[in-house]
């Protein structure tokens, strides 16, 4: 069912979760033709982009061990908890938040929490600072990152990247500006971080600017919560028809695509992932590098093969292709 949907979108990338079921909620409401209260909308702001922090921060403590600065992921990773422990205090769960809900959200933000979440951000916001600083300067950084993994933005138009990695080669497309949602279209502190470097270190740059702009949208939203509703009843079931949204992910535009036949359950879903998308330009990126270089360059598209996985079947003889579902190998292994 359409309830039932909910849950399993967010369990397509734990780490991501927060957008897919954003995403999945702003499709269905569109089907619905329902109106979300403006209280919700301004707290599923502040929930993506804890969520942009926690994805950012963790891919940036991978990247520092892939370049070998393994007291560097461990300090990043430190701080990264006090993105989960916020996100636990306004959801309730650290990771998988269930948060978004059909016509809203699942629970409220306090002002005593608002006040802790801005307290709490603003030593957070210190911490990245340094972390710039640190990526700026240090030898072991700029050494692994720049004039690396180069994706002009030519090609970055042409092989469809997206989020960081499509921003970080100059262009300065943003799902949350060039297509808003939620509440992003009232809130000033929100700008895209757009970096003309086109190499590994200018994508990691791009997410821990991002950060910043993170912290600052959270806390205006938190300062201008307006007053209202967290939720409005939806119907069990949806009028026929289809509708597709995009959200910014952390990772770049994301896709949903829902058909509806008029019952509690959907027809067809279609989700389209940033990584898939950001594969293409990858294959650019890597070519003439060293293999030292792969695992940093990998990592500065911030890859995530959970939401990507599909497998195609080629005959190398015959050139035929086909596809299959998990439980069909698993029968055919058995025989």
């Amino acid at each position: 069912t359409y309830i039932h949907d909910l849950y399993l979108c967010e369990r397509v990338c734990g780490i991501c979760n927060v957008a897919h079921s954003l995403c999945y909620c702003l499709t269905v409401e569109e089907l619905m033709g329902l109106e979300v209260p403006r209280r919700a909308q301004f707290l599923r702001v502040i929930a993506a982009e804890l969520n942009r922090l926690h994805s950012h921060m963790l891919l940036l403590g991978v990247a520092a061990e892939e370049m070998g600065f393994t007291t560097l992921f461990m300090y990043i990773w430190r701080d990264r908890e006090t993105v989960m422990e916020l996100m636990e205090m306004l959801a309730g769960n650290r990771v998988i938040s269930s948060f978004n809900r059909i016509g809203g959200v699942s629970r409220n933000l306090t002002p005593s929490l608002a006040d802790k979440m801005k307290k709490r951000l603003s030593g957070l916001r210190r911490r990245l600072e340094h972390y710039i600083e640190l990526f700026e300067t240090d030898p072991t950084i700029t050494a692994r990152t720049e004039g690396i993994g180069t994706l002009s933005p030519e090609d970055a138009v042409e092989l469809c990247a997206t989020g960081p990695t499509l921003r970080a080669s100059g262009i300065g497309f943003d799902v949350r500006a060039d297509d808003t949602y939620a509440a992003y279209g009232e809130i000033s502190a929100f700008r895209p971080v757009v970096r003309k470097e086109c190499d590994n270190w200018g994508r990691y740059m791009a997410r821990l600017e991002e950060c910043l702009v993170s912290i600052d949208v959270i806390e205006e939203a938190a300062s201008e919560l307006p007053g209202g509703h967290t939720r409005v009843r939806a119907p069990r079931r949806v009028r026929p028809g289809e509708a597709v949204c995009t959200v910014e992910a952390p990772r770049g535009e994301l896709l949903y695509y829902i058909r509806s036949d008029g019952t509690d359950k959907p027809a067809r879903l279609k989700i389209r992932t940033p990584t898939f998308t950001n594969l293409a330009p990858l294959r650019k990126m890597l070519e003439g590098v060293y293999i030292a270089d792969i695992p940093v360059t990998l990592a500065s598209i911030d890859p995530c093969f959970s939401c990507t996985d599909r497998a195609l079947f080629v005959d190398i003889n015959t050139g035929e292709t086909w596809s299959c579902y998990i439980d069909e190998i698993g029968r055919a292994v058995r025989r």
